[in-house]
């Protein structure tokens, strides 16, 4: 159930175009930056080492990418209500086509520009243009609001 009352297109900032991503029950987020994932996470309870990332040059704001796996970061900056929570679903057109996007859940108190998984399985590969919509972001008001917010590592993240 999307939030009664409240506009969740004031809760994501730096939208690229508002007359095409505000949504009924979201907000569609686009394509700031493709990433290749180089090397192997390690994760552990008490130890964490992420994979590097190397952006992948656009040609004219397009890139070119073959089936496998890749980082997208989005262009929106996200601040979730604290008494709220944030689910990211893939647009229906990269099913269609045989991509595939994976995004987590943005908890109470999240703010930040998010990241998320593209898995191109398609063997034609797919071109993809800088700023299209490929997620949409629903909000989701909580029963009850949570003892605390996020305050985990990833709290902030590309807010450069």
């Amino acid at each position: 159930m999307a939030i009664p009352g409240i506009d969740a297109a004031s809760f994501v900032k730096m939208l690229t175009d508002p007359s095409t991503q505000i949504q009924p029950a979201g907000v569609d987020l686009t394509v700031k930056q493709v990433y290749s994932i180089k090397g192997k996470l390690i994760l552990g309870v008490r130890k964490r080492i992420l994979p590097r990332y190397a952006p992948i040059p656009s040609d004219e704001g397009m890139w070119s990418l073959t089936p496998g796996v890749y980082k997208v970061m989005f262009n929106e900056v996200v601040e979730v209500p604290s008494d709220s929570v944030a689910l990211c679903f893939p647009r229906s057109t990269l099913l269609r086509s045989g991509v595939i996007l994976m995004c987590t859940v943005w908890d109470p108190g999240y703010v930040g520009r998010g990241e998320a998984l593209l898995q191109v399985i398609n063997p034609e590969g797919l071109t993809l243009e800088r700023n299209t919509r490929v997620a949409q972001l629903v909000f989701i008001k909580l029963v009850k609001p949570p003892h605390k917010t996020y305050q985990g590592a990833y709290l902030g993240e590309n807010l450069e």
